[in-house]
């Protein structure tokens, strides 16, 4: 396992860390069993760093973690997220009372009296513009609450906006081979301010996997398939904001890509890992064998300069009309 340097905590994270919003729900069957397998199974394989959220089956996500720090004596970070709870989801709801009620009820959620990583939940794009929001962010840090925050954010303005804010450490952001704008002027910026990257939706909602074709079906609580317009949350967080046929479309171009003895799986992960702006890859995964597919990316040598280039110009010429101007 490879290790980056997480903003200005001096953590060191796994580049290949785990996201636990499928285990969580809205990704079709869940088994609580599997996930604790997969968690140890990350927890084996160098993992140290894992990623939640208090909406992630309603805090079932952020449990089966606290349930983890029991099991395990390895220390290993947390950073959860609070926000989408309101309802309706709208900026004034990012004030004093409700933060404080939703960092409770993580603390709860995870058994801990202070939380590693505390992150905005895709908040509205005013919210980033209420200084207010973030002075509340500061308070809870000075209570003991939590250590540091950072934001996930939508889009590339977003989290331009965000790291103006002195203590934020990390921005959470989609970013994967059919979503390449945030590499553009963000991750420059960034780094600039020392502030870590956590890319979310590496294999865009398992279209990078490979594995999906046009008879591809999904279960009815399974955002892949009633959230592609955009109906219960941003349409971007499924398939990248891709149409599903066109997204196919792209993929079996990117098949012929795959160097030998790697799956395309690896293949995505291992592009994002090529920026050394990313801290790490928050890789989502409800069994044992999808992390050890997932950790074994880290493994691998980087991607010859032919396959690069050749993935820029897959993403140029039939990704980025359908999905760059709106991320």
């Amino acid at each position: 396992m490879e290790y980056r340097v997480l903003g200005r905590t001096g953590w060191k994270v796994s580049t290949v860390s785990f996201g636990s919003w499928a285990i969580g729900g809205t990704w079709g069957t869940v088994n609580d069993d599997e996930s604790r397998l997969a968690l140890h199974k990350a927890l084996d394989n160098g993992v140290n760093f894992f990623d939640t959220a208090d909406v992630y089956g309603d805090g079932r996500s952020e449990r089966l973690l606290a349930q983890l720090r029991k099991d395990r004596s390895e220390k290993f970070h947390i950073a959860t997220k609070a926000g989408r709870r309101l309802d309706p989801h709208v900026a004034g709801g990012y004030n004093r009372e409700n933060l404080t009620a939703f960092v409770e009820r993580s603390l709860r959620n995870l058994d801990t009296d202070a939380l590693d990583l505390l992150q905005l939940h895709c908040p509205p794009t005013d919210v980033y513009y209420m200084p207010e929001v973030f002075g509340v962010l500061d308070d809870l840090v000075k209570a003991g609450k939590l250590q540091y925050y950072g934001v996930s954010v939508e889009r590339v303005e977003e989290a331009l906006k965000a790291i103006e804010y002195p203590a934020v450490q990390s921005v959470q952001i989609i970013y994967n081979i059919f979503r390449q704008r945030p590499q553009e002027l963000f991750f420059a910026e960034a780094m600039r301010r020392q502030v870590g990257i956590l890319a979310r939706l590496p294999l865009s909602s398992g279209m990078l996997s490979g594995k999906f074709n046009a008879t591809s079906t999904f279960a009815a609580d399974d955002h892949r398939q009633f959230n592609r317009q955009g109906a219960a949350f941003d349409r971007g967080e499924t398939f990248s904001g891709l149409d599903f046929a066109t997204g196919l479309e792209a993929v079996e171009a990117l098949r012929a890509l795959v160097p030998a003895g790697m799956s395309m799986a690896q293949l995505a992960l291992r592009w994002i890992l090529t920026s050394p702006a990313v801290t790490c890859v928050l890789a989502g995964a409800k069994r044992a064998d999808q992390v050890a597919e997932n950790i074994s990316a880290a493994d691998l040598p980087p991607l010859p300069d032919s396959v690069l280039q050749a993935i820029n110009a897959l993403y140029r010429e039939r990704v980025r009309p359908h999905v760059h101007h709106y991320w």
